[in-house]
């Protein structure tokens, strides 16, 4: 994977105000933190940071570049981050730094490509899950992991085990994970039903007519005996 630059630089806390004007400068309040490093605040460019949390790219291997810092070539990758409700405006970010020469652990998307033979039999194409998580090295992180659904029938599935990964990268899940599934079609059932109840119910009614007639005719016998006196 590719490694970009992010241009940052060390800040005091301070108010929201403060906080207020850094953004309105283009810049979004961030921490780096890391095993060997405590939590240090830093504002970082945010025409650079938004580039860099595309749904592709959020595990991204990151550089930092602040001149006359210890920050300065560090590499980090993005926690997380914090957004607006409604504008979606990036307002916070926690930032990792990780050794380049240890694994672990991140999440990276999964990638769905063709059109399953199940789907043109009247099938719906269900996702189990849309990311996952592997182990590897911070320079062997994975963009996305590419999943090929155009063999998949009706109530087939694809496992961890059929997922191509690079040679330095493991799944951490057991092999037979099911990521995606190709569900039957459901929208037959309301006609069927609807079928069947005229059915029901006239065998419903049979008993019902039967009952009274013989209950008529019972009444019936009844009353001779009466007309005879």
């Amino acid at each position: 994977m590719e490694t970009l630059d992010l241009n940052c630089e060390k800040r005091q806390l301070g108010t929201k105000g403060q906080v207020r004007a850094l953004r309105r400068e283009g810049k979004v309040p961030a921490v780096v933190y890391g095993p060997k490093r405590p939590a240090t605040p830093i504002a970082v460019a945010g025409r650079s940071l938004k580039a860099s949390v595309t749904t592709d790219a959020s595990q991204r291997l990151l550089k930092l570049k602040a001149p006359e810092s210890d920050l300065d070539g560090c590499h980090v990758i993005i926690k997380d981050v914090q957004r607006a409700p409604v504008s979606g405006a990036l307002l916070h970010a926690d930032l990792y730094e990780v050794d380049l020469s240890a694994k672990l652990q991140v999440s990276v998307p999964l990638r769905f490509h063709g059109k399953a033979k199940g789907v043109a039999e009247g099938g719906i194409l269900q996702p189990l899950v849309r990311t996952i998580d592997v182990e590897c090295l911070p320079t062997d992180i994975p963009e996305a992991i590419d999943v090929d659904v155009s063999e998949l029938g009706i109530h087939d599935a694809i496992h961890i085990s059929a997922l191509q990964f690079g040679p330095n990268v493991s799944p951490v899940y057991d092999s037979d994970f099911a990521v995606v599934t190709v569900l039957p079609p459901t929208v037959e059932a309301a006609p069927a039903a609807a079928e069947a109840a005229p059915e029901e119910a006239a065998a419903a009614a049979a008993p019902a007519e039967g009952g009274e007639a013989a209950a008529a005719g019972g009444e019936a016998k009844k009353a001779e005996p009466a007309a005879k006196k």
